[in-house]
């Protein structure tokens, strides 16, 4: 009777130890997905960060994200 006892809660431990495995596994798989998707933004905005050193580059993306003019010129948006 002890036998079975010990078999089964040994068993209980194990199963518990298996789902608490998976599980960590899953959430590592998800957290080593969104850590490269950061690695990818952080080198996008690396190299949008080195072209807006350029006067030339930075005026153009002024002009397209933020729709910013000169002075004496017309702007017309088509979308």
């Amino acid at each position: 009777m002890l036998t079975c006892v010990v078999v089964g809660f040994t068993a209980y431990v194990v199963v518990r130890n298996l789902i608490h495995i998976y599980k960590s596994s899953r959430r590592l798989s998800a957290l080593r997905s969104e850590a490269e998707e950061y690695r990818r933004q952080i080198d996008a905005d690396s190299t949008l960060i080195e072209q807006l050193r350029y006067d030339d580059y930075l005026e153009a993306y002024a002009r397209e994200r933020f729709q910013m003019q000169r002075r004496d010129e017309k702007v017309y948006i088509m979308e």
